[in-house]
């Protein structure tokens, strides 16, 4: 009877694990259908992501912002005397940055105004000496008329014992003496018109060095004050009071960040699809994904990174191994965004191309945005130079007669 219950026992055990096994079996059936379920929808997933979206966008996060780095050097030698702005400050156009020591300049200047003016009057006295030398002439001429008439009348009398040959001599002397007078007052005379022929005391070519010397001497003296060329942001001063500088020393920077731009460095293998004007959305790490911009694809580089580089790699040896090359692609900035979110140069983002429309280049033959920068601040430094030029020469100058005179012709 025992063994007839332990018999029954183990019956009922092993039914038991059965049906334990078998529901085992359909826990991992169940599992690996839901896990199947699952990887096909992302699967599917996946796909309409790539089919919808992907593949209309290239991303990169090797994107930096770039921009314009003014560094300023003075254009003469001089001791710093006054520093107007410091670093993170901002500047505006034709302010004054660097205040040189100006007496020396001052020295110069008063030194070309004496010399323009005595050269004013060094050529007037040209002019003058052309109609004394001209005078002389008339008068070596008439000597020489007389000298001839009197050596006539003394031959005439010679042969009638009139005269001596002694006193023929001194007449025949005479007469040689006028010529020689004569050809010298010419000579004079040529040497004088050559210095101003085709001239007037305005126009004369000593004048016009001295008025450029003047000039020179008039910009040394304003390029003492060092002015910014454009509005932005000091960036950086490596100058100090004091300190004497020359133009070969940078002494500020200035980073104008209304003009700023995207370097993204796309792989060469994201680059099939990218073209020139189409829109790109950017997202910058300083404010995260709180704000993003809008920008315009400007061209791309005609050259890797690794092309460009300042030692370029050198891949002819046995050990190759190849690297995929990044070519970078600038984009331009919104500057209504960039006037609420100013961008800081060399930050990092996240660049997104919209590459839905292909009709672009890749490399366009004429330029699809102005890159020309211009500044008027270095062309006002010669301002009122002419008028103080004119005003020396004018006063300088002796009477009308004297001031307009024309060279006649030799006689």
């Amino acid at each position: 009877m025992a063994d007839k219950d332990h018999g029954d026992n183990e019956s009922a055990a092993g039914r038991q694990g059965d049906e334990e096994r078998r529901g085992q079996h359909k826990r991992s059936r169940r599992f690996l259908w839901i896990f199947a379920a699952a990887c096909v929808v992302i699967g599917i997933g996946v796909l309409l992501y790539h089919l919808l979206y992907g593949q209309y966008h290239v991303k990169t996060k090797d994107a930096y912002v770039g921009g314009n780095l003014i560094r300023l050097q003075p254009q003469v030698s001089g001791t710093v005397t006054f520093i107007a702005a410091d670093q993170t400050q901002p500047v505006q156009l034709a302010q004054t940055l660097v205040q040189l020591d100006p007496k020396d300049m001052d020295v110069s200047l008063s030194q070309a105004k004496a010399n323009l003016a005595q050269t004013v009057r060094d050529v007037v006295q040209l002019f003058a000496e052309e109609r004394r030398q001209e005078a002389l002439m008339f008068a070596q001429e008439a000597q020489l008329a007389l000298a001839n008439k009197e050596l006539a009348r003394d031959r005439g009398l010679i042969a009638s014992h009139g005269i001596s040959q002694e006193q023929l001599d001194r007449t025949e002397e005479s007469a040689r003496n006028a010529q020689a007078g004569i050809r010298q007052a010419r000579a004079a005379l040529e040497s004088v018109r050559a210095q101003i022929a085709g001239t007037q005391p305005e126009t004369h070519p000593r004048v016009l060095l001295a008025e450029s010397n003047l000039r020179l001497a008039w910009l040394a003296k304003n390029r003492t004050a060092v002015r910014a060329p454009l509005s932005g942001y000091m960036v950086r001063r490596q100058v100090q009071l004091g300190q004497q500088v020359s133009p070969a020393t940078e002494m500020v920077a200035i980073a104008p960040l209304d003009t700023v731009w995207i370097d993204a460095n796309f792989k060469e293998t994201q680059l099939e699809n990218i073209r020139i004007n189409q829109p790109v959305a950017i997202k910058a790490d300083i404010y995260g994904s709180h704000f993003k911009y809008h920008g315009r694809v400007l061209g791309l580089t005609a050259g890797t990174g690794a092309a460009l580089a300042v030692l370029p790699p050198e891949n002819a040896t046995g050990n190759w191994i190849k690297i995929v090359q990044r070519v970078p692609v600038r984009i331009g900035l919104d500057r209504n965004e960039l006037r609420d979110h100013p961008l800081y140069l060399g930050l990092s983002t996240t660049v997104d191309v919209d590459v839905h429309d292909l009709s672009g280049a890749s490399l366009s033959r004429v330029p699809v945005w102005p890159a020309a920068m211009q500044t008027n601040v270095y062309a006002e430094q010669d301002a009122g130079v002419s008028i103080e030029i004119d005003r020396i020469v004018r006063e300088n100058l002796q009477g009308s007669a004297s001031n307009s005179p024309t060279a006649s012709t030799s006689p």
